[in-house]
């Protein structure tokens, strides 16, 4: 990990954003606080953070509405975002990882697991051995140019569904558990519910089109990659 990260800390309870401040600060982290939407616009517009922690009930505009238009952005979309919520629902949190969050945490926590969380995503945002372009199909990837092209035409898509797919292709054919894609894609699992790894595989699936029906289910398994 870079020597003191820049950690965005976004949450309108003050007391509790200064407690994260500190903590953060004891632990090696080099934080910012946004008690507001708009002071968390300003400021990833004046500077990137390393990480952002967002809350997701904000006055004005909600974390929900801020992720989803960081991650729509080139310039924001590959910040690792962690949603604070006291919303502990699964039908909840599904719906923060698929507005952009990387991971969340359910108030009340202990820094000590906020702590761990953040160097987690900053971990899994880590640069890893990209390999050689690989077509399988219809479907290209190159993962040093961070493209995907099936029938030659490109496909956007955000950094976990990107490595997920570089990680299939590289390995087809084999079945894989959602802990071993946890381990492998997303580099450390301590925190991260195995049910992420199905959000995920629905959004990838569905941004690759025809081509998602590569990617199987194995019931009681895991997932496979299986070229057409």
């Amino acid at each position: 990990m870079q020597h003191n990260p820049k950690v965005l800390v976004v949450e309108d309870e003050a007391d509790l954003a200064e407690l994260m401040a500190l903590n953060l600060r004891h632990n090696g982290f080099s934080p910012q606080v946004a008690l507001d939407s708009a002071t968390a616009q300003s400021l990833v517009a004046r500077a990137l953070p390393d990480v952002i922690l967002l809350d997701w009930m904000l006055p004005g505009v909600s974390g929900v509405e801020l992720a989803k238009s960081w991650r729509s952005d080139a310039r924001t979309k590959h910040i690792p975002i962690l949603m604070v919520t006291a919303k502990s629902e699964d039908a909840d949190k599904i719906k923060g990882l698929d507005m952009g969050a990387d991971d969340y945490i359910t108030k009340p926590f202990s820094m000590q697991e906020l702590m761990a969380r953040i160097r987690a995503v900053l971990r899994r945002r880590a640069p890893e051995h990209l390999g050689a372009p690989i077509r399988i199909g219809e479907l290209e990837i190159d993962a040093a140019l961070h493209s995907v092209k099936l029938g030659g035409l490109p496909i956007k898509m955000g950094p976990t569904e990107f490595k997920l797919l570089n990680f299939f292709m590289h390995h087809p054919e084999r079945v894989h558990t959602r802990a071993q894609l946890l381990d492998r894609v997303w580099g450390d699992h301590v925190f991260i519910e195995e049910r992420t790894v199905d959000v995920h595989i629905k959004r990838l699936r569905e941004l690759l089109g025809s081509a998602g029906s590569m990617i199987a289910t194995v019931r009681g398994v895991g997932y496979q990659f299986t070229a057409k």
